[in-house]
């Protein structure tokens, strides 16, 4: 162990405080919530998994260093870089959902004294009644629906892997669509404004480890879009009949007719004019996790 003494008193003797200035304290806060964050990404994704090898990993490095294994510490260095590459290239799919995530979010925009979002609705009133409607019909029958709603990200993608339909919403519509052993049942519809754009989509699951198991295909699935997206999407479970709403990578369960139009009318973008003036100050579109988790059950 004297080899080891000798530089670390080296080391203490020479060692000083230096003078912290507030753009030091100010960086120490950022990187710490930036590494939090990350934590709290990594938490529900395979990273998490992963960084428990790379503990690990890095123990036996730190062992091989101190009793100067050469041989190893050779490997170790030439490894390094293609390990790093090889790490992107298994996670290219969380990191491609991270950045998307952050580019949703609008920091600049969010900064702005003005607003560059667009300002028009959405989707009518109308729009609102007819969804609610074919969906607590379907509920009442339970038959499972995967209902789309678009927003400002396109989902031009998502209308392509399914069957253009292009016709107004009603719950008519709706409703034989999602009907059993038809055709268009089988899959998510894409709602763009006031039309339904198409059928039978397939939608990104997620990949998410914190997701019940009694949650199935279609919760999994309204989770992937949402996080893919900012689209709102409604799910109703064969099983139950229960209603369901993701939104920005969150779920609300169980919910009723009034608390389905009150999630429909806050991503509908309406403008501040006649009778939506008691609309003014509801913001955007959230979804509280605790409500999520008191909403929880069977679906």
């Amino acid at each position: 162990m004297q080899f080891l003494q000798n530089p670390l008193d080296l080391n203490l003797a020479n060692l000083h405080m230096p003078t912290p200035r507030w753009t030091d304290i100010l960086e120490i806060l950022i990187i710490a919530f930036l590494f939090y964050r990350i934590l709290v990404w990594a938490r529900s994704t395979r990273l998490w998994s992963m960084l428990k090898g790379i503990v690990i990993i890095i123990l036996f490095i730190v062992f091989a260093v101190l009793f100067d294994m050469t041989t190893i510490l050779w490997i170790v260095r030439n490894v390094f870089s293609i390990a790093v590459i090889a790490m992107v290239v298994i996670l290219q799919p969380e990191l491609r959902k991270a950045l998307e995530g952050l580019g949703k979010r609008r920091f600049i925009s969010s900064m702005l004294p003005f607003d560059l979002r667009q300002t028009g609705e959405r989707f009518s009133d109308k729009t609102i009644d007819e969804i609610v409607r074919a969906c607590l019909e379907m509920a009442s029958v339970r038959t499972g629906a995967l209902i789309v709603l678009e927003q400002e990200i396109s989902l031009t993608d998502i209308e392509r892997t399914g069957i253009e339909i292009d016709a107004v919403v009603t719950s008519e519509l709706l409703i034989n669509i999602f009907e059993h052993n038809t055709p268009l049942h089988d899959g998510a519809v894409v709602v763009r404004g006031n039309r339904v754009t198409a059928a039978t989509c397939y939608l990104p699951l997620s990949e998410r480890t914190d997701i019940g198991k009694e949650m199935g295909t279609r919760h999994r699935a309204g989770f992937g879009i949402s996080e893919a997206t900012d689209a709102l999407t409604i799910i109703i479970s064969e099983e139950t009949g229960a209603i369901s709403v993701t939104y920005g990578g969150e779920m609300e369960r169980g919910l009723n007719a009034e608390r389905l139009r009150e999630r429909l009318r806050a991503v509908q973008n309406k403008t501040e004019q006649g009778e939506n003036k008691n609309q003014k100050g509801k913001g955007i579109f959230s979804l509280s996790p605790r409500r999520a988790r008191e909403k929880g059950g069977r679906s």
